[in-house]
C-alpha cells in the first residue's frame, strides 16, 4: 500500500470525468468540484487523444434544494497538443474549447470557453421557486489553472460569464489527495472552496423585491462572498489499458449569507455518481 504516480490512461481519464457536464452539482456553479489533474505528462503529446463514456448522477434539483434529480451525463473529451475540446481537464469546466497557455511536468495553466449543457435553475423545480425568474444557460470564459505532484494536486480557476446572463464571476480552489491501495486503484479526496461576486451570489441566492412581491418570499443581497464549502472524494478502477470505471461522492456547504438565502431549504448538499469510459 504506497502513493503511487497514476498510469497515463487512468490520469487522462480522471482529468476529464473529473468535469463531468449536464449537472449544476457540477456545471459552473458554487458546488462545482474543480477536475483532478493528471500528473503523468505523457498525456502532453503533440498526438490526438480521444475519450468517450458515460455517467450517471444524483444531485440537488439546484443549489439549496432539499429534493434531488437523476442526472445522465455523457463524456466527451477530445484533445490535440495544447488544444481540446468536450471536457476540459484541470479545469471546472463541464464541455467546452480551450488550450494550455502553459505545461510542465507540475504546471498547467489554460483558458476555455464552455456553455452550460442544462439550465442552472428553473422556476418549476420547486414549488419554493415559484414566482422567481429561471436562471439561463450562458457561455462563461475560464482562466485555471493545477499544479500536480504524485500524490497531491491544486487546482484554481476564476470563471467569468461573457453572454450577459447576469451569472457574474466565481473563483475556486480545490486540493486533492491520492492514493492507490493497488495498481489498478486510484482514491482521491480533498477540500474545495468557490468565491461569488455579488452578481453570481445574487442571482443564484438573492431575490428581489419585485420577485419578493410575485414569489412571497423576503427580499434578499446576499452579496459578494464565499458561495461553497466541499470535500469530494472519487474512486477509479482501470479495467483495461483503455477502460476505466469510477465513482465520485461530493458533500457540499452553503455557508453564511449564501446559506441564509430564503431560497435555501437544505445548507448541506450532496452529490453521488457513477462513470465508465473508454480513452484512445
Amino acid at each position: 500500500m504506497r502513493f503511487l504516480k497514476r498510469p497515463a490512461s487512468v490520469g487522462r481519464f480522471a482529468a476529464l470525468t473529473a468535469a463531468l457536464a449536464a449537472s449544476p452539482a457540477f456545471a459552473q456553479s458554487s458546488t462545482t468540484p474543480a477536475a483532478q489533474a493528471s500528473t503523468n505528462t505523457s498525456t502532453f503529446d503533440d498526438g490526438w487523444r480521444f475519450s468517450l463514456g458515460f455517467g450517471a448522477f444524483e444531485t440537488p434539483r439546484y443549489q439549496g434544494a432539499s429534493s434531488t434529480k437523476f442526472q445522465p451525463a455523457p463524456i466527451v473529451g477530445v484533445s490535440y497538443g495544447r488544444y481540446f475540446f468536450g471536457s476540459v481537464a484541470d479545469a471546472s469546466v463541464p464541455f467546452g474549447l480551450g488550450a494550455f497557455l502553459y505545461r510542465d511536468e507540475h504546471l498547467r495553466v489554460g483558458v476555455a470557453l464552455s456553455y452550460d449543457l442544462v439550465s442552472p435553475r428553473d422556476s418549476s423545480d420547486d414549488i419554493r421557486l415559484h414566482g422567481l425568474p429561471d436562471i439561463n444557460r450562458t457561455l462563461h470564459a475560464t482562466l485555471f489553472g493545477s499544479y500536480n505532484l504524485d500524490w497531491f494536486t491544486v487546482v484554481g480557476a476564476v470563471s467569468q460569464d461573457v453572454a450577459g446572463e447576469n451569472e457574474g464571476a466565481t473563483a475556486s480552489l480545490d486540493l486533492f489527495g491520492r492514493y492507490s491501495p493497488a495498481s489498478k486503484w486510484t482514491l482521491s479526496a480533498g477540500p474545495g472552496i468557490t468565491f461569488g461576486s455579488a452578481e453570481y451570489n445574487n442571482t443564484y441566492f438573492g431575490i428581489t423585491p419585485q420577485n419578493s412581491t410575485r414569489s412571497g418570499l423576503n427580499a434578499y443581497s446576499p452579496g459578494a462572498g464565499i458561495a461553497a464549502l466541499r470535500m469530494t472524494a472519487s474512486a477509479s478502477y482501470l479495467l483495461s489499458r483503455h477502460w476505466t470505471l469510477g465513482a465520485r461522492i461530493v458533500a457540499t456547504r452553503l455557508p453564511g449569507a449564501v446559506g441564509n438565502s430564503p431560497v435555501v431549504e437544505k445548507k448541506t448538499q450532496m452529490t453521488y455518481g457513477a462513470f465508465a469510459g473508454y480513452a484512445f
